[in-house]
Order: C-alpha cells, then structure tokens, then sequence
C-alpha cells in the first residue's frame, strides 16, 4: 500500500480531524455570544421587521377604533462567504519516517497530516475571529483590512449610533457617558431584553479610561488584588463591562486602538454563526460543519494536496443596538 493510500485522507476523516484540531480562539469565540449552527444552503434570510408603537387616541364608547396596521417586513439575503486554505505533503517527507514504538508508518503519516490540519485550522480560526468582530462592529472586511464584504448598516438601512466619551478631558462624567450608552443600546433593542452590557476595548481607548479621574479610584478599587498580575483584568463601571481586546493580525488590531465598542449580552439569536456546506460533491444539500478538510493526488504521485475551508456567515442582526465609543 502506498504511503497515501490510507483512510487518513477520506473527506470524512480529514473533515473531523481538523474540526478537532487545538487551535486558540479569540476572544469571541470564548465569549460565546454568537449562535452557531449548520446550514444546508449557501445563503441566510435574516427578515427585517420594523415595528412602530404609537399611541391611541382616546374615542366615545362605541366609537371607531385606531387602525392597526400589518408590520413591515424586508428580507435580507446574506451569502456564505468561501474561506479557503491549502497545503502540500510531499512524498519526501514520508520517504524515511522512522517507525517509534508502536507507531506504523501510516500512524506516522497521520501525525505529520494532523500537524498541518492544526495550523490550517488555527488560520480559519483567526480569519472567522476577525468576521466576527466585523459583525460586532458592523463591516465585516477581507484579509486586506480594506474591502468591505459585508456592510450591515447599509443592508438594515440603519445609522449605527455613537457616543463620544472625552477620555482626553478630566471633568468628564464618564458615568453619565455609559448611561447615555446603555439607553442607545435600549433604544436600539426596543422591547427586546437584555441582561447586560460589554464593550470591547482597543489599546489607546483602554488605558485613557482606568487612568481618568472619575474612573481610576474605582478601577483601582475592584482590582486592588489582581494589579500586582495583570492591569489588564475586565471591570465594571457605570454598569457597562469595559474589557481589553487583544487580537489582530501583524501590527493591524481587529479594534481600533481609540475606539471601543458596547453590545448587549442575553439577546436572543443577535449574533448568529452559520456554516454553509462545502462546495465538494459530498456535502451538497447537507447542514454545513465549521471547518471542512479535502485532498487531491499530485500529478505523477508526488505527494497530497490539502485543502481545509471554511463558508461562514457571521452576523449582528440587531446592529442599531451596538454603540461604538470614542
């Protein structure tokens, strides 16, 4: 048998394998605000519908009533979008594997196969983290920072709300600042619930907030024991949870430095993950798995070529009710 004649390389072992594979989600990913599931086409319908309250006018008993009208209802379509990965594993490299132990030559293989799956999930991983703080912060961009693949406040026909915070000015009140944050937040939410506020903040928006004079005595005060480890820790203030982010790619932040932003957290299905299939045979019309693994022979046996992919659709489907702060 020949050194890639094994099950290692079906589309079923190298899909679970790389699914399975360690990587470090961000923070995002742990966080686990996003609902994720599986679905059977490339797109997402995500339905608009806008309702108005007004109130009624009072009438004689037996009078004619307000009209209630129907609500009004826009469908927005959202493509999956094709996340895909390669790599190689030439013949050389399993030309002279030493067998250990109880470990075969294809048990060799499949290790030197897992390896590569690792680091090809880690860079799915990373790429779906920056989705979905796109989604967060309402553009979700390619690799390149720039090129806008998703725009939600054009697709909801929104304007996403604001709030200045003067971190740079010592009178501010920046208590007063987070109340009229959370009643954006209110306002964007309607008569949706919610049990709390986060915001994620970049490096610069960070470090002027524990130090400002109506926030550092109480920064200091709730992180009195964990200052010695880390001035990092998340903490809470004016009811809002103001948490560092950390993540990006080179010297590129996933938030910007001097920006931050607060989202509600208990919010039925406000940020959705969904996974389409993979575009193989083999999985058409199936519900779609976050990370997909496949391999092709190299012409005249050279070695096997990998490819791992991913087709997600990372959204906010309340992004009136996230605010971003400066």
């Amino acid at each position: 048998m020949g050194p890639f004649d094994s099950d290692t390389f079906t589309l079923s072992s190298l899909t679970a394998a790389i699914n399975e594979a360690d990587y470090a989600p961000r923070r995002l990913g742990e966080m686990g605000i996003f609902d994720e599931e599986g679905i059977a086409t490339t797109t997402a319908l995500v339905e608009k519908q806008g309702m108005s309250l007004e109130l009624v006018p009072s009438q004689e008993r037996g009078g004619v009533g307000q009209v209630v009208n129907a609500d009004k209802r826009k469908t927005i379509t959202f493509t999956a979008i094709h996340l895909p990965t390669t790599a190689a594993i030439m013949a050389d490299e399993v030309q002279n594997v030493r067998q250990f132990g109880q470990e075969d030559q294809a048990q060799a293989i499949e290790a030197i196969v897992n390896r590569r799956l690792a680091k090809m999930a880690a860079r799915l991983e990373v790429t779906n983290e920056h989705h979905r703080i796109g989604a967060v912060k309402g553009q979700i961009l390619d690799a390149d920072g720039t090129t806008v693949l998703v725009d939600l406040a054009t697709e909801f026909d929104i304007t996403r709300p604001t709030q200045a915070f003067a971190l740079g000015t010592a009178t501010t009140d920046v208590r007063e600042r987070a109340l009229f944050t959370i009643e954006k937040i209110e306002e964007g939410l309607g008569a949706a619930a919610f049990s709390g506020v986060v915001a994620l903040c970049g490096r610069d928006f960070w470090a002027n907030l524990i130090k400002h004079p109506k926030v550092n005595e109480a920064y200091l005060y709730q992180q009195s024991e964990r200052l010695r480890a880390d001035g990092r820790e998340a903490f809470t203030f004016g009811g809002i949870a103001f948490e560092r982010y950390r993540g990006g790619v080179g010297t590129t932040p996933f938030v910007p430095a001097n920006r931050a932003y607060a989202f509600p957290t208990g919010v039925e299905e406000m940020f959705i993950s969904r996974y389409a299939p993979a575009n193989y045979a083999d999985t058409v019309n199936t519900l779609g798995l976050p990370m997909y693994s496949s391999s092709e022979m190299m012409k005249h046996g050279k070695g096997m070529e990998l490819e791992a992919q991913s087709n997600p659709i990372h959204l906010c489907t309340r992004p009136q009710a996230v605010v971003e702060l400066s």
